[in-house]
């Protein structure tokens, strides 16, 4: 049998057992079944390989997290390390270890002012998850039990658990499981692009911002506990607000003294062109969420960090906190994290992302207006989105059955690019790592998609 046959009948065998056997995230199970799973076997850099040997050039690093790339020997080191010598112990009972310990600190430096205390868990679920239990329990101990409602915003993405996806604003996360749960509500989002209609992106972004005061007195102040938000919005679309959005979100939270929880999850580690998202948009949170380029996906972890005025009453007070997982600030998590925070800081790629390398793919995104089915590109540092529209001027969009975006993606993959479609918005977020090549192979890897897409539509 020749090694090609070889290889095809191994990439067919895995296919097969992963069809009867795997259930995977968003996804469609029988139609997955008859095509077969793509096969990912290796990685290094911003490239994946697949089973066939096919290289793809890694354009949203993962999902969203690799920032340090593929194959750091720098990170296998240090998990391999704690491994050795402490592979596993718990956080609980009064317990602590060096990883975690060294950890928190380094967050603490790296974080927003302010940020001093940090809870652990596995997911950025789990850590929005954990946020909701931390506002309610931080209402509570403040002799306010009724102030317990949870704004967030339509098209928001915070997660996959009960609480988590009632958080989300994506609706078709809500009805197989009944959700969202009581105490849960969502208000517009700042997509100026798609809802702004005749509006000034300013204008649009303060109307959307006034939204939330304009919920919190349909609900009564006394009942409104926490504001949740992404910076930038990530998996509904990357949605970037307007100048003045968040100075107003901001002013309005501290009016009706309701806690602003931030979902740094992806815009965390150096994504915008500074550590976090806050930086970058002036915001000051009284908690916020991260995982994903905590590890650079590495490790499962997240931590949810949170202010003096949060932190304080919790540490301060004499209930038991009776929260946490068995994997809580793991050894063998935390120790690649730390590997990570600190490879980030040696290469400065945050630095990177800010200057001259997301500049670069700045000016490669911009590039992309002058294509006729494309209707905006929108971006900073390291993130970049791109509209597929139907008319331009307008800002048309085309039928929805179309699948505009899909066909797009499926283009993508066969020439050798992972750009993901959110609906009809193509969205790229590569690694920090990524040099100035390799920018410019990703970009004009997506004009060759785009300009296939375009053939298909009949737009010229």
């Amino acid at each position: 049998m020749s090694q090609a046959a070889t290889i095809s009948n191994q990439t067919k065998r895995w296919q097969e057992m992963d069809a009867a056997h795997h259930i995977h995230p968003f996804t469609t199970h029988k139609d997955l079944a008859q095509s077969g799973a793509r096969v990912i076997t290796k990685a290094k850099g911003v490239y994946l390989y697949d089973s066939e040997g096919k290289r793809l050039i890694d354009g949203m690093a993962g999902l969203w997290c690799v920032q340090v790339g593929y194959g750091r020997e720098e990170l296998a080191e240090a998990g391999y390390k704690a491994l050795k010598e402490l592979p596993y112990y718990n956080t609980f009972f009064q317990t602590t270890h060096p990883y975690v310990a060294e950890l928190s600190q380094k967050l603490a430096d790296v974080t927003p002012k302010g940020i001093e205390r940090f809870f652990f868990a596995n997911s950025g679920s789990e850590g929005n998850d954990s946020a909701i239990k931390i506002i309610r329990y931080f209402w509570n101990l403040q002799g306010k039990p009724d102030k317990k409602i949870i704004i967030a915003r339509n098209k928001a993405y915070h997660g996959v658990t009960l609480g988590a996806a009632s958080l989300s604003g994506l609706t078709s996360m809500h009805p197989q499981a009944d959700l969202p749960l009581p105490g849960f509500v969502h208000i517009a989002c700042p997509y100026w692009y798609g809802e702004g209609g005749d509006m000034t992106p300013e204008a649009f972004g303060l109307k959307t911002a006034k939204a939330l005061e304009e919920k919190i007195l349909e609900l009564g102040a006394d009942n409104v506990a926490a504001f949740v938000a992404e910076p930038i919005q990530g998996a509904g679309g990357l949605i970037f607000p307007p100048k003045g959005y968040w100075a107003e979100i901001q002013a309005i939270c501290k009016k009706y003294d309701v806690l602003l929880h931030l979902d740094e999850v992806i815009c965390g580690f150096g994504r915008t062109g500074n550590w976090f998202g806050a930086d970058t948009l002036g915001i000051e949170p009284d908690m916020m969420n991260m995982a994903k380029g905590l590890s650079s996906g590495y490790q499962p972890i997240a931590a949810v960090g949170l202010g003096k005025r949060v932190g304080d009453v919790i540490f301060n007070s004499d209930q038991e906190w009776s929260h946490g997982f068995t994997y809580s600030g793991h050894p063998v998590a935390a120790a690649v994290a730390l590997a990570n925070i600190e490879l980030i800081q040696k290469e400065k790629l945050v630095e990177k992302a800010g200057g001259e390398i997301g500049a670069h793919f700045q000016k490669r995104l911009a590039e992309l207006n002058d294509h006729p089915l494309v209707g905006e590109t929108r971006g900073v540092g390291l993130l970049g989105a791109i509209e597929l529209v139907k008319n331009k001027k307008t800002r048309e969009r085309f039928a929805e059955d179309m699948n505009v975006g899909m066909q797009c993606r499926i283009h993508c993959f066969a020439n050798g690019l992972v750009m993901r479609a959110i609906g009809d918005t193509m969205v790229l977020s590569p690694p920090l790592v990524v040099s100035i090549s390799e920018i410019d192979e990703i970009f004009d890897l997506a004009r060759r998609c785009i300009d296939l897409t375009a053939r298909d539509l009949g737009i010229s």
